[in-house]
């Protein structure tokens, strides 16, 4: 009896792509999927916010054809971080000056 829940059993890879802010779209967790490993985006990348199912369904809708068309190799799940800042509330950005390595010959940073 396996561990795995039966919805990773068919991963290539034990994989799960990383949900990367700003950058991941529909396009980068088709292909994930596609490419057998778990896709992953925040919804926060969707803006403005109704714009979530759009995507939702473009991705849904693109990984069940590409199952119809691959059927022996189906697309892997995918997964929507549903992380929400609305609630939260955060210091101000201050300045905080940088340690300065005298030996370095590489550091640019001056007080």
């Amino acid at each position: 009896m396996s561990r795995i829940p039966a919805v990773l059993q068919n991963l290539r890879l034990p994989v799960i792509g990383s949900p990367l802010f700003i950058i991941s779209n529909p396009q980068l967790v088709i292909a994930q999927c596609q490419a057998g490993i778990v896709g992953a985006m925040p919804a926060l990348n969707a803006r403005p916010a109704a714009q979530l199912d759009d995507w939702l369904a473009e991705i849904t809708e693109t990984l069940a054809a590409w199952d119809a068309a691959h059927p022996d190799q189906p697309a892997a799940p995918f997964a929507i971080n549903p992380v929400s800042y609305t609630h939260l509330t955060l210091p101000t950005a201050r300045s905080v000056p940088l340690p300065v390595d005298a030996s370095s010959t590489h550091n640019t940073h001056t007080h």
